[in-house]
């Protein structure tokens, strides 16, 4: 018969053991514990667990990867959408790789969790236009984004700023699209360190919409107070008008001036 404990379950000296011993029993816990995602493969990493995910025709980020895991390859799919909170029970993994799939966003909280252990983040060969600064801002890990296309602008000049690029892949990240057309299909770093500023850019289109915003104020104040002087006269001419449309009354004579 077997025992059980306070709360109602099975206390652990009670459970069945497998045919095979002790050893069995702890293999079979270990492989409860560190389940490998299903169409996933899981090899021995240095002693470290690996979950390997490529080409499996994933659209989202698995949720059973093992909290234990240190390398997770998500590569050569077909995920969109990064959600925030995504990894943020792997506070083991090292290294990250998202490229090749066909992500387009990413939450600003996508890699939660992961600020102080990773150490390499794959987003190459994706659809990023722009650089989620928020969720990428805070991580130590090199990041590589070779191959998106990227529009080059302040915004993503402001973002590579705060961000640990991957030396090897760098060159490799080009304008897809740009304020400045002459810089289309070229490297980004190229015309970065030839002393381009996208931000003098978006600075100077600033400061011609300001001024055209305040020739158009200017041009209603001077329409309106010429229509108001106009307004004006106009009412003075028809009250002069009127008065001189009234009879003329004859004055009346002064009995005291009247002759004796």
């Amino acid at each position: 018969m077997v025992s059980m404990g306070p709360t109602g379950r099975q206390s652990p000296s009670s459970l069945p053991v497998p045919a095979g011993g002790p050893c069995l029993l702890l293999l079979f816990c270990l492989r409860l514990g560190a389940s490998c995602p299903q169409n996933c493969q899981c090899p021995d990493h240095a002693g470290a667990v690996a979950v390997h995910c490529s080409a499996r025709g994933l659209q989202e980020v698995p949720r059973d990867i093992p909290a234990d895991t240190v390398l997770l390859k998500l590569d050569a799919n077909k995920i969109a959408r990064i959600p925030n909170g995504a990894f943020q029970h792997l506070h083991q993994l090292r290294e990250l790789d998202l490229s090749q799939n066909a992500i387009e966003t990413i939450g600003p909280a996508a890699f939660s969790g992961l600020a102080g252990g990773l150490r390499l983040l794959d987003l190459s060969h994706n659809r990023l236009r722009r650089i989620p600064k928020d969720a990428l801002g805070k991580l130590s890990a090199k990041i590589r984004l070779a191959h998106n296309p990227l529009h080059c602008e302040c915004a993503l000049q402001e973002a590579l700023w705060e961000l640990k690029l991957d030396p090897d892949s760098v060159d490799e990240i080009a304008c897809h699209t740009s304020v400045q057309e002459e810089y289309v299909g070229k490297p980004l770093i190229q015309a970065l360190d030839s002393g381009v500023s996208f931000c003098s850019v978006h600075h100077k289109t600033t400061d011609v919409a300001m001024l055209v915003t305040m020739f158009g104020w200017f041009a209603m104040v001077i329409t309106y107070v010429v229509y108001y002087v106009r307004q004006n006269q106009e009412d003075a001419r028809r009250h002069l008008e009127y008065l001189k449309s009234l009879p003329s009354t004859p004055m009346s004579k002064d009995p005291t001036s009247s002759a004796p």
